[in-house]
C-alpha cells in the first residue's frame, strides 16, 4: 500500500477537485456509448473530467499521459433486493394523466436501482485504490484524492444536466386577458351540476365563458366526437376570450382556454372569476376528462398512431449490426429517425465509420465538442451491433420471458447537445420537424466538410427554373441547389370524394354519445402529386425586362441533375385560413420504384430568346438625378453602381398591407424594397423567408452604404466583423464579400458564407487582394457547387412517418429496407415490419438504380 501511496503522490498535481461550472462526463464515454452500467464500467479522468469506456481509456492515457482515473461501475439490483429495500415492492403503474415524461402524473420513466462501486485506478499498471485504502495514506494524498472523488460523485453530470428528465408537454402560459378580465354583472349564477349547452342541450364537453357566464359546448373533434362548436361561435360573435371547462374544476385548478390566444392557458384569478358566477372552487369535484386526458386517449386510440407503429400485430424483435435502437430523450424521435436513415447511406458510413480510428486519433483534447468525433461515435454505435441487445425485463430475473422488442440501444445525448447548441429549436426538448432537422444536420455536415469527402453530396442536386414572359415569349433560366424535393398534395384530386363527403355528413349528424367514427382519409394518387409538381406555375406580377413592365409569366421547375439519393417530402403540413398550422390526413400510393427521367431540364430551347439581363427600374425619389442602380446585374451582392444618395420610393399600399398583417414597419419597407416594388405576393414571400433574420425589424439600411450618407461601401464594413470571419479560416476577400452581401450584419454574413462555400472556394485570391472572379479580365461566373448526376431511376429504401396533428407534437418512426426486409425503428424498438405503412409517410428516401 505504501507503493501505491507513492504513485498517488507522484500524480497528485494532475488530480483536480471539480469546481462549479466544470463539465463532468461521468455517465457516458466521450468516444462510445459505454456507461458505468456497461461491461468494464466507466473511467473518468480526474484532471479533464472526461469519461472513457474500458476500450478507450488506454488510448486517452497514452495520448495525454494522464494516469489517475475514477472508475465507476454500476450493477442493477435484482427484483428481490428492491423489494427488500422498499418493503412493499413496486406500486402498480398508473395511467398517465399529463402530457409529460418523468414527473408526477406523466408517462412513466423507470428509475432503475443500482449498486455502485467507485475506486481510483492508476495507469498504466491499473493499480486500484478504494476509499478505505486512502485512510492509511499521507494526509495530503488522502485529502486531495478524497475531495476529488467526492466532488466527482456529487457533481451533476453533463448528460444529466442536458437530459431533461422532467419534460412537461403541458406547460401553460398565463393568459394576457386574465389579470384585467371584465366580467358582466348580469345576475347569472351557475349551479354545481346538471349543466347543458344553452344552444343544443349537449350535456358533456361544456365550457362556461368567464365574461358572461354562458354555458356552451366545445369544439367538434376530427373524428366527429366532442361538441358542436357553440362556445367557439360565441367568442366569434362577442369577443369574450376566456372559458373554463365545467367538470374539470377542482380546488387545484381547471382547464381554461383562451379563444383569442388559441391555446390552453393559466388564469391566476380563477377562484375570483368563478366566484363571480356563484362557483366555489374549493367544493368542486372533477366529473369530466381534462383536455390533456382526452389528448392522451386520442393518442392511444386506433388510427394513424396504431397503423404507423404497426401496433395491431406482434412484431418480431431484431438485433445485430445496423439494427440498433435509440433511446428517446424526451421528444428526440425526430432526430432518431433521421440519423437511422442517414447511416444506411454508404457516403455517411464511409466518411464517419470506416475510418473511425483515424477520426478518434485526430480528435481535439475535448472530443465531446468535436462534430466529426461525435457523428462518428453515433454512426459506429448504430452500425456495430455492440449496443443492439435486448433490454432486460425488470420483472424477469431469469431472462425467460419473450423478448419485447426494446433494446438497451444508445442514448445520443452528447450528439444531440452538440448539433443543437445555439439553435433556438434543436437545443430544446420540444418536438421538431424531421425535415427541418435533416436540413440542419446537412448544413452542419457542409460546414465541417470543406475539404475531403462530403457525404451530403449524395443528396445534393440542381434545380432548373424556367420563366417565360407571356407577352414577349422570351425566357429566363436559373439554377439553385437543393437537397429535398417537396411534393405538393392536390386535395382536389382525391379518388374517394364520395366517401369523404359521406364521412363529413356523418360527422355533422353524429351523436357524440355514440363514440368515435371510423377514420376516412383522402386517397391521393402519387401521379397527381407529380403532375402538380411539374405543371407550370402562373406568375401574375412578373417584371419583364423584355417589355419593361409587369406582366404574366409561367415558371416551370425541372431537375438540372439527379442525385444519388433523392429525398421526397410530402407537403402534409400547411396553414389554415386562420394561419393555424394543420396537417393533411391523406393516404398516397407512393411507389417502390420511380422514374423521373421526364423531369430533366433541357436548358435553352433551339430558337428560344432569353430575357435581357437588366435590373428592374431603380427605386428613387422624384426630382433626384439617377446616379446608379442596384448592381449591374440587378442583385444585392454587386453594389458597384449603387449611389448611396438615392432614397427609395416604396409602394405605400404594399407596405400598408404587410403592416396590417402585423409585421413591423421597417421589415415591411425592406420587403417592398428588396423585391423591387413588384407586389404583395413577392413582398410576402420575402417576409416569410427573412423572419428569423436578427435585423428583421431594424431600420432599412441600403446595401453598400452605412446609415450615414456619403460613405463609401468599403468604409462601411466593420473591421471587427472582418476579423471575426477571417479568424474562422476564411480569407479577407471572402469575408468582405459575405459582409457586402448581408448589409454588414455579422450573424447573417456567417450564415451566408457557409451557404456559399462552393462559390467561395473557387475564389482564387490574387496578390492585389481581389479575387480572380472579381478581376478585370474575368467575366466568367464561378463554377457552381459540385453535384453528382446520373439516370433518374430510383428505388425506395426508407421512409419516415409522423403521427399527430402538427410537427410540434406527436411522434416519428422510420422504416428502412434491410436485405429485402422492411424494418421498423421506433426509438428503442427495432422489429421486422409486417405492414409498412408506405401510404402514410412524410419523408421518403430513394436510391438510384444502376442501369
Amino acid at each position: 500500500m505504501a507503493e501505491v501511496g507513492e504513485v498517488l503522490m507522484s500524480v497528485l498535481s494532475t488530480i483536480r477537485v471539480p469546481r462549479p461550472g466544470d463539465r463532468v462526463h461521468k455517465d457516458e464515454c466521450a468516444l462510445s456509448f459505454s456507461s458505468p452500467e456497461s461491461e468494464g464500467g466507466l473511467y473518468v479522468c480526474m484532471n479533464s473530467f472526461l469519461g472513457f469506456g474500458s476500450q478507450y481509456v488506454d488510448r486517452h492515457h497514452t495520448r495525454t499521459g494522464q494516469r489517475a482515473y475514477l472508475h465507476i461501475t454500476r450493477t442493477r439490483k435484482t427484483q428481490k433486493e428492491d423489494d427488500n429495500n422498499s418493503g412493499s415492492g413496486h406500486p402498480p403503474k398508473k395511467k398517465p394523466t399529463r402530457l409529460a415524461i418523468g414527473i408526477e402524473g406523466g408517462f412513466d420513466v423507470e428509475q432503475e436501482q443500482y449498486e455502485e462501486d467507485v475506486k481510483v485506478v492508476i495507469f498504466p499498471d491499473r493499480q486500484e485504490v478504494t476509499s478505505d485504502d486512502l485512510a492509511g495514506m499521507p494526509d495530503v494524498v488522502r485529502e486531495r484524492v478524497s475531495l476529488s472523488m467526492a466532488g466527482l460523485m456529487s457533481a451533476d453530470s453533463v448528460s444529466h444536466t442536458l437530459q431533461v428528465q422532467q419534460w412537461d408537454g403541458e406547460v401553460r402560459q398565463e393568459s394576457r386577458h386574465a389579470a384585467d378580465l371584465k366580467q358582466l354583472d348580469n345576475g347569472v349564477k351557475i349551479p354545481p351540476s346538471g349543466w347543458r349547452c344553452e344552444v343544443c342541450d349537449l350535456q358533456e364537453n361544456l365550457w362556461m365563458n368567464l365574461t358572461d357566464g354562458k354555458v356552451l359546448c366545445g369544439r367538434r373533434y376530427f373524428d366527429g366526437s366532442g361538441g358542436n362548436n357553440h362556445a367557439l361561435l360565441h367568442f366569434q360573435q362577442t369577443g369574450h376570450p376566456l372559458a373554463v371547462k365545467l367538470g374539470t374544476i377542482t380546488p387545484d385548478g381547471a382547464d381554461v382556454y383562451s379563444y383569442d390566444e388559441d391555446d390552453m392557458v393559466l388564469d391566476p384569478k380563477l377562484p375570483e372569476h368563478l366566484a363571480h358566477f356563484g362557483i366555489d372552487m374549493m367544493t368542486m369535484e372533477k366529473t369530466e376528462r381534462t383536455m390533456t386526458e382526452l389528448e392522451i386517449a386520442v393518442n392511444q386510440r386506433v388510427g394513424e398512431w396504431e397503423v404507423i407503429q404497426e401496433s395491431g400485430t406482434t412484431l418480431r424483435p431484431l438485433s445485430g449490426p445496423g439494427l440498433t435502437g435509440m433511446k428517446n430523450l424526451g421528444n428526440s424521435c425526430y432526430l432518431n429517425s433521421v440519423m437511422q436513415v442517414l447511416f444506411t447511406v454508404p457516403d455517411f458510413q464511409n466518411k464517419y465509420v470506416s475510418n473511425i480510428d483515424k477520426i478518434f486519433d485526430e480528435a481535439p483534447s475535448d472530443p465531446t465538442q468535436d462534430f466529426k468525433t461525435q457523428v462518428a461515435k453515433l454512426g459506429y454505435g448504430l452500425l456495430s451491433g455492440e449496443y443492439s441487445k435486448p433490454a432486460p425485463d425488470p420483472g424477469d430475473e431469469n431472462g425467460t420471458s419473450e423478448p419485447r422488442g426494446d433494446q438497451i440501444g444508445i442514448a445520443p445525448r452528447m450528439f444531440k447537445a452538440l448539433v443543437g447548441r445555439g439553435h433556438p429549436e434543436f437545443s430544446t426538448n420540444r418536438q421538431q420537424d424531421a425535415q427541418e432537422f435533416l436540413l440542419h444536420f446537412i448544413n452542419m455536415v457542409e460546414r465541417n466538410c470543406r475539404s475531403g469527402l462530403n457525404p451530403s453530396e449524395a443528396f445534393r442536386f440542381l434545380v432548373e427554373e424556367r420563366i417565360v414572359c407571356q407577352q414577349s415569349q422570351k425566357a429566363k433560366y436559373t439554377q439553385r441547389v437543393d437537397y429535398i424535393l417537396q411534393l405538393p398534395v392536390p386535395m382536389d384530386q382525391a379518388t374517394n370524394t364520395e366517401e369523404l363527403q359521406e364521412a363529413e355528413r356523418r360527422r355533422e349528424e353524429a351523436d357524440s354519445s355514440a363514440g368515435p367514427l371510423p377514420t376516412v382519409r383522402a386517397q391521393i394518387p402519387f401521379t397527381a402529386c407529380m403532375a402538380a409538381l411539374s405543371e407550370p406555375e402562373i406568375l401574375t406580377d412578373f417584371w419583364s425586362s423584355a417589355v419593361q413592365a409587369k406582366t404574366t409569366a409561367t415558371k416551370t421547375t425541372r431537375f438540372a441533375s439527379f442525385p444519388d439519393y433523392l429525398v421526397i417530402q410530402i407537403k402534409k403540413f400547411t396553414f389554415g385560413l386562420d394561419w393555424v398550422p394543420k396537417k393533411l390526413d391523406v393516404s398516397i400510393d407512393v411507389p417502390d420504384t420511380l422514374d423521373l427521367s421526364a423531369l430533366r431540364g433541357a436548358g435553352q430551347q433551339p430558337g428560344e430568346e432569353l430575357l435581357p439581363e437588366v435590373a428592374p427600374p431603380p427605386l428613387m425619389t422624384p426630382d433626384v438625378e439617377v446616379k446608379g442602380i442596384l448592381g449591374s446585374h440587378g442583385n444585392e451582392e454587386d453594389d458597384s453602381l449603387y449611389s448611396p444618395l438615392l432614397s427609395p420610393v416604396l409602394d405605400d399600399s404594399t407596405v400598408s398591407q404587410l403592416c396590417e398583417m402585423g409585421f413591423p414597419l421597417e421589415a415591411c419597407r425592406k420587403a417592398v424594397y428588396y423585391t423591387g416594388n413588384t407586389g404583395i405576393d413577392a413582398a410576402m414571400n420575402w417576409v416569410m423567408g427573412h423572419m428569423d433574420d436578427p435585423d428583421f425589424s431594424a431600420p432599412l439600411v441600403l446595401p453598400g452604404c452605412s446609415s450615414a450618407p456619403g460613405t463609401t461601401p468599403t468604409e462601411s464594413l466593420s473591421e471587427e466583423h472582418l476579423a471575426t470571419i477571417v479568424s474562422m479560416g476564411f480569407s479577407r476577400d471572402q469575408a468582405t464579400k459575405a459582409l457586402r452581401a448581408t448589409s454588414n450584419v455579422l450573424e447573417r454574413a456567417v450564415d451566408w458564407i457557409f451557404s456559399h462555400l462552393d462559390d467561395l472556394e473557387s475564389m482564387e485570391v490574387s496578390e492585389g487582394g481581389r479575387s480572380a472572379a472579381d478581376s478585370e479580365g474575368s467575366r466568367e461566373p464561378p463554377p457552381g457547387p459540385r453535384v453528382r448526376d446520373g439516370p433518374g431511376k430510383y428505388e425506395l429504401f426508407a421512409f419516415i412517418s409522423h403521427m399527430g396533428t402538427s410537427t410540434m407534437c406527436g411522434h416519428y418512426v422510420c422504416h428502412i429496407k434491410k436485405d429485402q426486409q422492411w424494418v421498423i425503428f421506433n426509438d428503442q424498438k427495432v422489429c421486422a415490419s409486417e405492414k409498412p405503412p408506405k401510404d402514410l409517410g412524410y419523408l421518403y428516401f430513394y436510391r438510384r438504380v444502376a442501369e
